[in-house]
């Protein structure tokens, strides 16, 4: 099963927030053990580098996401994403479009993440990570 994990699940995983760290530890475990093939758009890198800038220094937070990195694959975004993203009036955020049309170039079955109305209109249908985990 090929999935793309929405910025604020990996931000859940990576801060330990409750009371979502549970269910998103897990989709990593489940990761890491193969069970799953996860990705993370690119822009999700840069926007939790900024995220985290109050809890963690500079070293800490590029650590955590090579260690992220080392378990999840970075989707690769062409120009045609950018411009699919841009010309799809369909959804109004551009950041959740960009996640949306990164799950269709990696051919995702779920965008896992606890914003399932963001992607009410995308492609690829949004489920939250413990509807994820009954899957599997």
């Amino acid at each position: 099963m090929n999935v793309l994990i929405d910025t604020d699940v990996l931000i859940d995983f990576l801060t330990d927030r409750e009371p979502f760290t549970v269910n998103a530890k897990e989709v990593i475990r489940k990761v890491r053990e193969n069970i799953i093939t996860a990705y993370l758009a690119p822009h999700s890198i840069t926007n939790i580098f900024f995220i985290l800038r109050k809890l963690y220094s500079a070293t800490e937070r590029r650590q955590s996401l090579i260690d992220l990195c080392r378990s999840v694959t970075v989707a690769e975004v062409k120009a045609g994403t950018i411009f699919n993203t841009l010309e799809n009036m369909a959804i109004d955020d551009i950041e959740d479009g960009l996640q949306a049309e990164c799950a269709i170039s990696i051919n995702a079955d779920y965008i896992v993440t606890r914003n399932i109305r963001d992607y009410a209109k995308s492609k690829v249908p949004a489920i939250l990570p413990e509807e994820l985990l009954k899957k599997i």
